[in-house]
């Protein structure tokens, strides 16, 4: 199948060949009829594409600020790397998208294989969508008609915050795709609709549509007009479709307004409100989100719970739902929104014409069935792809998962230490394509185990959600695989024990030449964290650490603070400190005390953790979300001898007490990946012990997961 993506760093629009999706819990498989360019929305991010990183800068000035946080905290050098790493990425682009269901995820009900659906899916062949953001539509309703329910529920959800009553007097600024449907929904609602554009080929379309505009240019009066147009009195509300830069939209609409009026802003514009304006009047100012609630829930998009109807009446599905019968019983119009119909393996054509001419509507792209190619797989080398004789001293790497850290770590990693990069697998396969391209896999698929089954590997890197890397581990041994997992190892004791006895079992059938189990506790590698380790080790009384990671917030809403997919932060991250100052103290941890601070989260991420060891050295690990982001994420501070030495944020060692010969800076961070990846790769190639033992691995889990009782 193909996808249409956009280079953020270059604007280049490409049809690219992906694997089909795997099928997942809640989600329907959809093959895509048409889909809608939406002129304003990819209007506004192809035009951000093509422009220079400074302007990119200056339209996301929060994101700057960001970006000199990170400076402050790891370096220009790292924080370089990771903007250009952003950047240089491509999306999948579109939201109005009509198919026909061809699978169905596990929990869906409603909907059967052949079902023609309407869903916010991107401009691709196939497409997965949750089934919450997905409506069947009426047999009575072309596809080219439903293209257009996204941006009509757009429109619907503005106009449901502004309460229309019959009778009232709108004003639509910017007469758009969504304007232009938004006043045939206030008509419906009998609201006298009044239009506002400089464009005057779209105000003759809402004139066509029985509404009274204005062109807006800088010689004309519309405030004179929209008060001869309201015996004087002004309007009732107002509904700003516009997308602009400047605030006048916001702060013209409230000069029409009459007194109490309402202004609902559904596009975007500037905000510098002008206080005066809205205070006389007592007008109510508010912002639409997208087709409506449910939007940006995780609940209620991924997981399909749906909002009991008696509490919220109009989701975004039931509003999906409102448009499809409105455009059935015609009181929502489509057939002159659309400027071109241009075939999807044209799409490029498409961009342009939308970049050029800023009185283009609608652009529908036209599939083909025929063109279709589903697959679950895509070789992209032939010549890799032929048969390689396995032997275990080979670093043949098949590789589960493209997120963030694969793709910007892991894989970079792999990619630089001569390795065979065999096969890729993510659940999402614009992912696998991009990244698999990249770095030149020599296949890509969305079917993990088919990496697992694959006789021709004998490494399997993880790096997929958490709650997937128990049961890949599992099969991963069984099949006598060498495996890198990414911390977590897994999220519960069940799953422990079962990869423990899965690991026990290997080395009895191998009798103790098993594969490695290595996990990604990369800071124990880290070129400052050896140095300091042979310093203190020579010390000859009890060490007392201490670690602060300064993490920072992240969204409530993110996996990762869900408990069974993500573990949250104290499962999910921290194994990574806990097994740190167990590699510093080289000895066992004696006791394992945890205080969590309040917090509205499953899991709190803020918390401390007590160590005792039994060496006699004791540690302690803050780990706090609660900080500014400009102050370094990390540092350890070591106590004995007589002696302060502080590892800072992996970028310096400081020493107090013992010879300043041992102070150490380096000007660019370094936080051990691609030591810790090729220590695993040269231990599996010489036949070596795993640079961290299996039963360090083990024992650091089993702490964190609450299941050794340890006295004190």
């Amino acid at each position: 199948m193909r996808q249409l993506t956009l280079n953020l760093s270059t604007g280049d629009i490409s049809t690219l060949e992906v694997p089909v999706p795997k099928i997942q819990k809640g989600c329907l498989l959809i093959r895509t009829r048409c889909s809608l360019i939406s002129s304003g929305t990819e209007r506004a991010i192809y035009n951000f594409s093509k422009s220079n990183i400074f302007n990119k800068a200056k339209s996301q000035p929060d994101r700057v600020k960001e970006v000199l946080d990170k400076i402050k905290s790891d370096g220009i050098i790292s924080t370089y790397e990771s903007v250009i790493n952003k950047l240089d990425s491509s999306i999948p682009i579109g939201n109005s998208n009509v198919g026909e269901v061809i699978g169905i995820g596990s929990g869906v009900s409603g909907f059967k294989i052949g079902d023609r659906v309407v869903s916010n899916g991107p401009h691709s062949e196939i497409i997965l969508v949750p089934h919450n953001l997905c409506s069947i539509i009426p047999d009575s309703v072309n596809d080219e008609e439903a293209a257009f329910t996204v941006l009509s529920s757009i429109a619907l959800q503005g106009i449901r915050l502004s309460n229309p009553t019959f009778g009232e007097t709108f004003l639509v600024s910017g007469l758009g795709l969504i304007g232009l449907l938004g006043v045939q929904i206030l008509k419906a609602n009998g609201c006298k609709v009044l239009g506002i554009d400089p464009d005057g080929k779209k105000c003759k379309l809402a004139e066509a549509l029985g509404v009274k505009t204005f062109q807006l240019d800088e010689n004309n009066d519309p405030l004179s007009w929209i008060l001869d147009n309201t015996d004087g009195v002004g309007i009732d509300a107002a509904i700003i479709t516009a997308s602009t830069n400047s605030n006048e939209p916001v702060n013209f609409s409230a000069r029409a307004c009459r007194q109490r009026g309402r202004i609902i802003l559904v596009g975007v514009t500037g905000l510098d409100l002008r206080r005066d304006l809205f205070y006389k009047k007592e007008i109510t100012f508010q912002v639409s989100c997208s087709y409506g609630p449910g939007r940006y829930d995780k609940v209620y998009e991924k997981e399909g719970k749906d909002y009991p109807l008696g509490f919220v009446r109009w989701t975004e599905k039931r509003n999906f739902e409102s448009v499809l019968k409105a455009i059935k019983n015609k009181s929502i119009k489509t057939e002159n929104l659309i400027s071109h119909k241009i075939d999807f393996l044209k799409s490029s054509e498409a961009f342009e014409i939308l970049n050029s001419n800023k009185s283009v509507l609608g652009i529908l792209l036209v599939f083909k069935k025929d063109q279709i190619k589903l697959s679950n797989s895509i070789f992209l080398s032939q010549n890799k792809s032929k048969k390689i004789k396995y032997k275990p001293q080979n670093a043949i790497v098949n590789f589960i998962g493209a997120g963030n850290y694969a793709k910007r770590v892991l894989i970079p990693s792999l990619n630089k230490l001569n390795v065979e990069l065999r096969k890729l697998s993510s659940n999402n396969g614009l992912d696998a394509a991009l990244i698999g391209r990249k770095y030149n896999f020599s296949e890509i698929t969305t079917n993990s185990y088919e990496l697992i089954n694959d006789k021709d590997a004998n490494i399997i890197f993880i790096a997929s959600r958490h709650d997937s890397h128990a049961d890949y581990v599992i099969e991963s041994i069984k099949r006598n695989k060498n495996i890198f997992v990414e911390k977590p190892l897994c999220l519960n004791l069940n799953d422990l024990n079962k990869i423990k006895k899965s690991y026990s079992d290997n080395v009895k059938v191998n009798k103790g030449n098993s594969p490695i189990l290595m996990i990604g506790f990369n800071r124990r590698f880290a070129p400052l964290a050896v140095k300091l380790k042979n310093i203190i080790d020579k010390f000859s009384s009890p060490k007392a650490f201490i670690y602060t990671i300064n993490a920072g917030a992240i969204p409530p809403e993110n996996w990762i603070n869900n408990p069974a997919i993500g573990g949250g932060r104290l499962i999910g991250e921290a194994c990574h400190f806990v097994d740190m100052l167990r590699f510093l103290a080289g000895s066992k941890i004696k006791t394992f005390n945890i205080s969590k601070s309040k917090s509205n989260l499953d899991i709190s991420d803020t918390f401390c953790i007590n160590l005792e060891f039994e060496s006699g050295d004791i540690g302690n690990i803050n780990y706090f979300s609660n900080g500014s982001k400009s102050f370094p994420k990390e540092r350890i501070e070591v106590f004995s001898n007589n002696s302060v030495i502080i590892l800072d944020n992996f970028k310096k060692i400081k020493c107090w007490g013992i010879s300043s010969r041992f102070n150490k800076r380096t000007f660019i961070q370094n936080k051990g990946n691609l030591d810790c990846v090729r220590s695993f790769l040269e231990s599996v190639k010489k036949g070596k012990e795993s640079p961290i033992s299996i039963e360090e691995i083990f024992e650091v889990h089993e702490l964190l997961l609450g299941i050794k009782k340890l006295k004190k």
